[in-house]
Order: C-alpha cells, then structure tokens, then sequence
C-alpha cells in the first residue's frame, strides 16, 4: 500500500530545504538525500493535508523518465542503495519509493518550461499581447492549440508561497550567461520533444512541463529535482483532447477547480481539501503512472 508522509523527519542528517514538495537533507559535499513527500501545492501555496502516495509517485515517474533520457541529459540521481544513508532506525518502508540520493549541483536558477500547446498562463499572456515570453506567435490560434513548434518559456523561480513570472530568453541570458542559457534551452527542448513523442504512443499529450537544471564543479549541466511528473506537466489523455477548452488533465487539477468554487484569496494558508477531492487527484496520478511508465504501487 502507499505510504503517506507530510513533511520527513531524519534526525542526524543535515536539513537545507524544505520546498513545496520536497525536503532536501545534505549528506555530504557531494550528496544529497531528497525525499518527495506527500504536500500538495495549488496556486504555489502548499495545502493544509496531503494526497497520501502522492510523493512515492512522483518519484517513482520521475526515475523512470531520468532513466529513459539519460541519453539526451545527464541527470542527478547517484546509484547508491538507501538504506546505506537513511540514519539508524528510519522505517525504510516509508522512504523507500520516494527517497533518491542525488548529486549535489549549482542549481539554475531559471524554472526552465517547454510548451508544445497554449494553454495556462501562457494562454492567458497570448491573449493579451499575442507574444509568449518575447516570442512572437501566430494570430488566431485558439485556447489548447497546438504551436507550430515547442517553444522555451521560462520563468523565474519562486520562493514558497510566490508566484512564478514568465520572462524573456534575454533575461535568462543576463541572469545566467549566453552559453548556460543556450544549454537549458536546448535541454529542455530536446527532453519535451522526445517525451512528447514517447507520451504520444501511450495516449497521452504533453502539452508543456518544467525541468530544473543545475551544474556541477566543472560546469557540466544536469537536469535534478523532479522531471515529467503530474505536478511538473500537464498531461492530457489524447482521445479527450479538443481545440478551444482546457482538457481534462492526469495532475491536481480536481484541486484547482475545487479551489476556485471557494472563497480563498490564494494566498497561505489553504483550505482544507475535501476526502473526495484527494481520492479522484490520487487517482489521475496513479493513472499517469500506470500509462506511462507502467508502474503501480500496490
């Protein structure tokens, strides 16, 4: 059955970050230990209960797709058994689908989003300026269409319980440099458009999704922390997709569409997500996993 985890606690090892979702503990100059728990975040603020299982699928999907890409980009996962670093006692049952050790990069600091379809915000800026991070898009297209080619958008990243805002190639160029910016755009868009193709085979669309990057002490670029998952995509089954509405999605959208029925200011704290809610969310993760991957946790 799938374990449920709040938030970790792992006494002896060094805690640096506890995000959205994941908790990061340094196990070295060179390591990290990073476990997805089961925090959901809409609006980018975390919710007060979680979605149990929630962290074991995501990383469970994440593996999966750092395995099928490595030949593309390097990523960060390390082969190094758990139960090596976990400290005594630690109920390894509970950390084991959804723990990896990791190496310990540089991170990018650009939340790096390929989009193969309008949709999202990046709809909502194309309405009101016919532009999409700077880049100049066709008149006419309409709401979920596919673009002429996938494109980069980035945004900047966000501190828990901020909002990310799209910016132009050019300021990713003078945050980071010419030549890193290049080399997250061209990995993004390779990653997105062989996924994309993989995905498609499998009845699934992936009209967009966020990677992270960071580098090594050589320079040498990694795409880390999660990759393809519902919470980093947005995938739609491809026989339910249509022109001009927003498609139904394998993610937390059963979240968001409850959120917007209540009166919140989605600002923190949130409220208190319905049984209902987290049962149908659980299973659209569930079924991403299963169809794209394969894998399901009993």
């Amino acid at each position: 059955m799938p374990t449920t985890l709040p938030q970790s606690n792992l006494p002896g090892l060094e805690l640096i970050h506890r995000g959205k979702v994941r908790d990061v503990y340094a196990l070295d100059e060179t390591r990290l230990l990073m476990v997805a728990t089961d925090r959901l975040s809409a609006f980018d603020v975390v919710m007060p209960n979680p979605i149990p299982g929630k962290g074991e699928m995501l990383t469970q999907i994440s593996n999966f797709w750092f395995g099928k890409t490595a030949h593309l980009v390097p990523n960060h996962l390390l082969d190094v058994p758990l139960a090596e670093v976990l400290p005594p006692g630690t109920d390894l049952a509970l950390y084991a689908r959804r723990t990896v050790v990791a190496r310990r990069l540089q991170p990018v600091p650009v939340e790096c989003i390929a989009r193969g379809y309008l949709i999202g915000s990046g709809w909502k800026d194309y309405q009101a300026s016919g532009t999409l991070c700077g880049i100049a898009l066709p008149a006419g297209l309409k709401q979920a269409q596919q673009l002429p080619e996938p494109i980069f958008t980035p945004s900047t990243k966000a501190a828990v319980g901020d909002h990310d805002q799209n910016v132009s190639f050019a300021a990713v160029v003078d945050a980071v440099g010419s030549e890193l910016a290049g080399q997250v755009r061209d990995a993004t868009l390779a990653i997105y458009q062989w996924a994309a193709a993989y995905a498609a085979e499998r009845g699934i669309i992936i009209a967009d999704t966020k990677f992270e990057f960071g580098t090594d002490a050589d320079g040498k670029l990694y795409v880390m922390d999660e990759m393809l998952t519902p919470d980093s995509s947005r995938f739609w089954p491809a026989d339910e997709y249509r022109v001009g509405i927003s498609p139904p999605s394998y993610d937390k959208q059963f979240v968001r569409d409850w959120l917007e029925t209540q009166d919140w200011n989605k600002t923190a704290p949130g409220p208190v997500i319905p049984d209902e809610v987290i049962a149908r969310t659980s299973a659209k993760y569930a079924e991403a996993l299963q169809r794209l991957a394969g894998i399901t946790l009993d």
